[in-house]
């Protein structure tokens, strides 16, 4: 692609330009099984957190993430705000934290039993044995979501020391073990 084509950051792409409908491309979607994230940051009216399946690795060196947010979602303005978060990767056995993190929120901080803060300020959830933070680098406005890159600060891993659960899927509208996306 030459520089000349290379589209701006930002654009906006014409609802007809695919004719693709949108429920026919959620539809084919709902077929791709992804895992499970919860990201939670830090604002001025307290700590924020969603749900995330698009979470992916960018980049080894250096070390970069990245994620999606909807653009009507609650979290979006904190989002926009943010210096940094915390990606949480969902064991198998975490499924009522996605739903949480996925309901209204008001919902989601509310048992204060089941998260501490980390020094920075960004919330961190207990059990969950491995999340990185994130400075936030880039937010990028795409579509009806907005795509953030995120430089990892910080790795926690406590694997070494238990076994680990599998991940948590989401696939088909609804959360699955690995082992039961046959069912």
């Amino acid at each position: 692609m030459t520089e000349a084509q290379r589209p701006e950051a930002g654009f906006q792409i014409p609802d007809d330009l695919s004719g693709i409908a949108a429920e026919q491309y959620r539809a084919a979607m709902r077929h791709y099984p992804a895992g499970v994230t919860v990201v939670t940051l830090d604002s001025v009216d307290g700590p924020v957190g969603f749900t995330a399946t698009s979470f992916a690795s960018l980049s080894m060196t250096p070390p970069l993430v990245s994620f999606n947010i909807a653009n009507n979602s609650s979290s979006l303005s904190a989002m926009l705000s943010a210096d940094s978060v915390v990606i949480h990767f969902l064991g198998e056995h975490q499924q009522h934290i996605a739903q949480r993190f996925s309901r209204s929120a008001e919902h989601r901080f509310r048992d204060r039993s089941l998260w501490t803060t980390l020094t920075t300020g960004e919330p961190v959830l207990h059990g969950t044995p491995i999340w990185v933070r994130a400075a936030v680098e880039q937010l990028i406005p795409i579509g009806d979501h907005t795509f953030v890159v995120g430089l990892v600060t910080r790795v926690h891993d406590s694997t070494d020391d238990k076994p680990i659960a599998a991940p948590l899927l989401y696939y088909n509208g609804n959360y699955h073990r690995p082992s039961s996306l046959g069912d």
